[in-house]
């Protein structure tokens, strides 16, 4: 018995150790103690940041949300009583004197389902809001130009503002407009 505590034991330090080794997360014991954090004579690397594209501002272009009206099955959740019989054991004494008894009740609860109930009447999105940005000389490369681009209303801001034929400078949401 002793030596099966032992083992397990032995174990579970093994493998605390091994994971608190492996883990110098943001969250690990580490960072209390200074180990792997910069310091001001060690610069950290950046993290890289998504692509971005530069060209000349040519057009910008919103495309509003469109929608229109739908119907779908309504649902209602309909709950009926119902009963079940219910299996129920005793036992009493020990042994060879030992004796089980059985009975059976019935109980009662409540079914529920959900159930149609006609139709009803929603909104359904056809196309979603998009913002959208036309670039030329799309990375200094002079054949291509009028080239689409989605982007965040934020950056559709800044580069609506900014005078035709600007430099400008995103991260695209996407291609295509």
């Amino acid at each position: 018995m002793f030596t099966k505590r032992l083992i397990a034991g032995g174990l579970t330090a093994l493998l605390v150790g091994a994971l608190s080794a492996c883990g110098s997360g943001s969250g690990s014991s580490d960072s209390t103690s200074g180990v792997g954090q910069g310091s001001s004579s060690t610069p950290q690397k950046a993290r890289p940041t998504p692509d971005t594209v530069t060209g000349l501002r040519d057009s910008v272009r919103h495309l509003a949300k469109q929608t229109t009206k739908a119907t779908r099955p309504h649902t209602v959740t309909k709950c009926t009583p119902a009963t079940k019989r219910v299996q129920h054991k005793s036992s009493s004494g020990s042994g060879s004197k030992k004796k089980t008894r059985t009975w059976t009740t019935t109980e009662q609860y409540r079914k529920c389902s959900k159930v149609r109930s006609g139709t009803e009447t929603y909104t359904r999105t056809v196309r979603a809001e998009r913002w959208c940005v036309s670039l030329d000389d799309v990375g200094g490369n002079t054949a291509k130009d009028d080239v689409w681009y989605q982007v965040t209303r934020a950056v559709y801001d800044t580069v609506r503002t900014a005078d035709d034929h600007a430099r400008v400078e995103f991260a695209p949401a996407g291609t295509g407009c």
